[in-house]
């Protein structure tokens, strides 16, 4: 293990700030645009409504499990120090290198597209217009967060209480002003509530993210659960009433057909300047999500510099900074060349869902399945956090993951193929990683 004597993660998040993380990763882009593929899922309002309530469940269930873990293992790397610990060195370093390679660098990739586009609406910039804006995106996140975890995690503060604002506004606007729309009753569309749940979690997708804050978290043992708990309850109460107001002002049927439903919902709230302010609030939300992914990314790469010395350039803590500056770097440099390819295939934004999806559902159900054996080995102490009900709650939880894991290799596209393949290219990376001359 290589051991850097240039600085460690101080403890500068509070439950406030490392919550606001977490809902900033959570509450982007994604309930703007797939509740439509819910509803065309759903054959009635209640379904429709309970679809969102369930996502929320499973969440929180998720979140007890990864809780425990975190209390426990408490390490700027998150899942990849819980998989290591696990699973041996091999799977820790397959997980850092997706993540660094594929899921956290798709994600950074994915929010910056769709910001891109929304950005263009307002001012186009030409052929490229979308992937010139991505790409300022990462480069000006990422240069926040070189400049220190003090903006960075400043400025996601202030995103998140501006974001969770405009859809507690839009919300209950929709709601209190909607008009009278008649229920679908003897719908002809038939509920299918497996497709319908694919999208839901993937609008909840992200929670796991607050673990790794947990080096940096201020009384981590006690106060982890409460940061995700409080996240994700924050989190369902905002998409079930967003949710709920596009079924009061736009109804279930049009609701299923709208490939816009932001701006129909802010068109029928605020008039024919609808438009410019959902394109304003996606922004905003895109902004937040792709700042808090760069937070949380760049932790599991300081993580492999400093545990394997062949990458250690990467695991060194600007103490001045507070920052992991080289991981930084480099989680920028990769992500901006997947907004370059981005740039030359017609569908970006689904190319990075179908790219990241397959990797993250696989080590999301490793990393549950950690629990289990942290438990047999009774390593714990008397102040950690402990899963309710175990080992039911982590055993309906696997099965969940197992489920979306399957889902996301048969229904998704070439991109899956290509992100399955990097992270099979991570093997002999850690091959000669593990056997370069020191």
């Amino acid at each position: 293990m290589n051991t850097s004597d240039s600085g460690s993660p101080l403890k500068v998040f509070t439950n406030l700030s490392a919550i606001a993380v977490i809902v900033g990763i959570v509450v982007g882009i994604g309930i703007f645009r797939l509740p439509s593929i819910v509803a065309q899922n759903a054959a009635t309002e209640l379904h429709y409504i309970g679809f969102w309530l369930a996502g929320g469940l499973i969440s929180i269930i998720g979140a007890l499990c990864y809780a425990e873990i975190a209390s426990k293992k408490p390490d700027a790397g998150g899942e990849y120090y819980f998989l290591t610990e696990a699973y041996g060195s091999a799977i820790g370093f397959l997980f850092s290198w997706g993540r660094m390679t594929v899921i956290q660098t798709g994600s950074i990739a994915l929010a910056a597209f769709i910001l891109g586009d929304y950005a263009s609406t307002i001012y186009d910039l030409g052929t490229y217009s979308s992937s010139i804006y991505a790409g300022i995106t990462v480069i000006g996140l990422t240069g926040l967060n070189i400049w220190g975890t003090h903006p960075a995690k400043n400025a996601q503060n202030g995103m998140t209480t501006l974001i969770v604002g405009i859809l507690l506004i839009c919300g209950l606007a929709g709601v209190i002003t909607g008009g009278e729309v008649t229920p679908q009753t003897g719908s002809s569309v038939n509920s299918s509530a497996g497709t319908a749940m694919i999208f839901v979690l993937l609008t909840y997708g992200g929670w796991n993210e607050g673990v790794y804050l947990s080096a940096e978290l201020k009384g981590v043992r006690k106060n982890m659960s409460k940061v995700l708990l409080i996240g994700l309850t924050v989190i369902t109460v905002l998409y079930v009433l967003i949710n709920s107001a596009y079924l009061q002002v736009l109804g279930l049927e049009q609701l299923r057909t709208s490939e816009t439903i932001g701006v129909d919902l802010t068109n029928s709230i605020f008039g024919t300047e609808g438009a410019f302010i959902m394109a304003t609030i996606v922004i905003i939300s895109a902004l937040s999500t792709a700042n808090a992914t760069i937070i949380t990314g760049a932790r599991t790469n300081y993580a492999l510099g400093r545990d394997f010395s062949a990458l250690g350039w990467i695991g060194k803590w600007n103490p001045h900074y507070n920052s992991p500056i080289n991981a930084l770097l480099v989680q920028g440099g990769i992500s901006l060349g997947l907004v370059f390819i981005g740039a030359f295939t017609k569908e970006a934004v689904s190319t990075m869902v179908d790219y990241t999806a397959p990797v993250f559902w696989f080590f999301i159900l490793l990393t549950t399945i950690t629990l289990f054996l942290f438990r047999n080995r009774e390593e714990s102490s008397g102040d950690t956090f402990k899963v309710p009900f175990y080992p039911l709650t982590p055993i309906l939880f696997i099965i969940c993951a197992s489920y979306l894991l399957y889902s996301s290799v048969m229904f998704t596209g070439w991109g899956a193929t290509v992100g399955i393949a990097i992270l099979a290219v991570g093997l002999p990376v850690y091959y000669w990683a593990q056997n370069k001359p020191q």
